[in-house]
């Protein structure tokens, strides 16, 4: 069964200038690991349960020989990075993946993945992705390691972030690719609702404490933006935080300017990093003031 949203993978160029750009926005970014074989490293910013990772080519010819989509991701740093990939966190991927397939979905085999951190943990894990076929930058992760070990003790976040509240792809046809994330994960398609921050007709996936959000832009704002410059694809992560104050206090010590402001749908006050402060992803935060 899918449980939720186990973390978003941001595509950096350099990990430790995207590890910095993070620390400015309050996380309390740590080294990740060494993904041995694959040629990328990565620093994660923990929440309660789920996680950010921050990841980079660390060896650019073990990379492309490692690569199966032909160097996909170098392409996407390229680009401008961002949001590369949204991980759903599964209690059975080989279950989930064939229930997957039967739907008609296309998705790779459930793979073995393994990294060792800093402080010498082998961390164990199962990954399948959804096939470029659909459009959607899906994949589902199955944890071999219990969660008392993959969360290293870490001080909070200054920025007071506890959770992920939603994740959200832009798409022209909001409807549509609602309808066929519907067809894939088993549920009904959510009806479309206004969204006043991103400027969007949103349809919101619930999956477990966590949203995901198909997205079509109405009026100029993020969306529209991200879609116009990058395309369809994963733009946007929104998270809670026990303080708006507290985030954005941290934000001015570190000589940032003030983050765009919105108001929800829901009536609460959203703040908003930009691609050119969060790394090409734009990075949501909300919660009481």
């Amino acid at each position: 069964m899918i449980t939720g949203i186990d973390h978003i993978t941001i595509g950096v160029a350099d990990l430790d200038e995207g590890s910095a750009r993070y620390r400015r926005l309050g996380f309390n970014v740590q080294p990740g690991g060494v993904h041995a074989g694959r040629g990328t490293h990565n620093a994660l910013a923990w929440n309660n349960a789920d996680y950010i990772e921050l990841l980079a080519v660390r060896d650019e010819g073990e990379y492309r020989a490692a690569s199966s989509t032909g160097g996909a991701f170098a392409r996407f740093i390229a680009a401008g990075g961002g949001i590369y990939t949204i991980v759903l966190a599964s209690d059975d991927l080989a279950a989930d993946v064939a229930a997957m397939r039967a739907r008609g979905a296309v998705i790779s085999d459930p793979v073995d993945g393994a990294r060792t951190t800093p402080g010498g943990k082998a961390l164990r894990w199962r990954f399948a992705a959804l096939g470029a076929e659909h459009g959607l930058p899906l994949a589902f992760i199955e944890h071999r390691s219990p969660l008392a070990i993959r969360r290293p003790a870490a001080a909070p976040h200054p920025n007071a972030v506890f959770a992920l509240e939603r994740a959200y792809i832009v798409a022209e046809d909001a409807t549509a690719r609602a309808r066929e994330l519907a067809g894939i994960l088993g549920m009904d398609a959510p009806p479309l609702q206004k969204g006043t921050v991103i400027m969007s007709h949103m349809a919101i996936f619930q999956l477990g404490s966590t949203g995901l959000g198909i997205v079509q832009p109405y009026a100029d704002g993020p969306a529209a933006r991200a879609l116009a410059e990058r395309g369809a694809g994963a733009f946007q992560a929104l998270y809670r935080t026990a303080s708006m104050g507290a985030a954005a206090r941290w934000m001015a010590e570190q000589g940032m300017p003030p983050l765009e402001r919105g108001v929800r749908n829901t009536g609460e006050h959203a703040m908003l990093a930009t691609p050119a402060e969060a790394c090409g992803a734009y990075i949501g935060f909300v919660g009481p003031e």
